[in-house]
């Protein structure tokens, strides 16, 4: 048996000198840790979304069928936009979807202002406005085409009682385009009231009281005491609402597919069509059309961020 010696009771063990990685670790691990978390996401950000944006930039650039070797042509493809009545057609109608797609920014608050009373039954209320929240995109489209069909379609059964139709609005030129917004506002609305019912859970009731008191009532008391709280909510609804609207691109394909004439056809619609469909595989040409609707995108949210940055400080 071999003696081993052991340290005398009470003594205490040497510390371990610490590296100069464990040093710096323990100096600056409160600025370092969120960088640790945020990296996994910033990662696949930068590969899935950052990296196909650039790739987009760089393929405009290109005649290219997706397969085959590519031909540089520079600002070709962008020239050829801008004599493309198609183009212009889709441009005008996404002018049209971002107008009147902001309806459900307003539409959204007020029914956020109902369902937040406390009344009976006000649980049902909230789960009938937020369904169609959950239903997809591709099942909101087949519902509007019926709804909208001619021959059997609920919105011709209702005009018929006034005496007035039919009326084939996804066949109609003038009235396809507004006839699909309708059917987009059906879950953009319920989405922004979501919005806003969070919102005005934050509401201080302090400053609702002080607004009665000042004889603020209705109306006013909308607009001075309770919108103002709301701005973080009618920013986001805002951004949302515009990029939706810009990148509408499942209701067009599942009602119409760019129909009658093409006359439904948007931005997002149109680079498909050109990129993956009948118009010979142009992904140079569909890129140019995507750098194109990023453009618009970017300069409406640098202004909404700009405004909400002059407002937070006070510019």
């Amino acid at each position: 048996m071999v003696a081993v010696a052991t340290p005398p009771r009470g003594a205490k063990r040497k510390a371990k000198a610490p590296t100069a990685f464990g040093g710096y670790w323990r100096r600056n691990q409160l600025k370092l840790a969120p960088w640790l978390f945020l990296a996994p996401g910033a990662f696949f950000f930068a590969l899935y979304v950052v990296a196909p944006i650039l790739q987009s930039f760089q393929i405009s650039l290109y005649e290219w069928d997706g397969l085959g070797t590519r031909e540089y042509v520079g600002l070709r493809n962008y020239e050829e936009l801008w004599w493309d009545d198609a183009f212009w057609t889709a441009l005008r109608n996404n002018v049209v979807w971002l107008v009147l797609y902001l309806l459900a920014i307003p539409g959204g608050l007020f029914i956020a202002l109902f369902l937040n009373q406390t009344v009976r039954g006000i649980r049902i209320y909230k789960s009938l406005f937020f369904f169609p929240f959950v239903i997809s995109q591709v099942v909101v489209g087949l519902v509007f085409a019926w709804f909208y069909d001619p021959t059997f379609g609920l919105f011709n059964e209702i005009l018929g009682v006034f005496g007035l139709g039919p009326v084939a609005v996804l066949g109609d030129p003038d009235y396809v385009t507004y006839g699909i917004i309708a059917a987009g506002l059906w879950p953009q609305t319920a989405y922004c009231m979501i919005l806003y019912l969070t919102g005005l859970n934050a509401v201080d009731p302090e400053q609702i009281e002080a607004g009665r008191l000042d004889g603020a009532k209705g109306w006013r008391m909308l607009w001075y005491v309770v919108l103002p709280q709301l701005r973080p909510a009618t920013f986001i609804a805002f951004v949302v609402t515009i990029i939706g609207a810009l990148r509408s691109f499942d209701l067009v394909s599942v009602m119409t597919a760019g129909g009658p004439f093409g006359e439904s056809r948007v931005l997002a619609y149109y680079m498909f069509e050109v990129a993956l469909s009948e118009y010979g595989f142009r992904m140079g040409y569909g890129a140019a059309i995507a750098v194109v609707l990023f453009a618009i995108m970017m300069i409406y949210i640098a202004f909404f961020l700009t405004k909400m940055y002059r407002d937070e400080k006070g510019v």
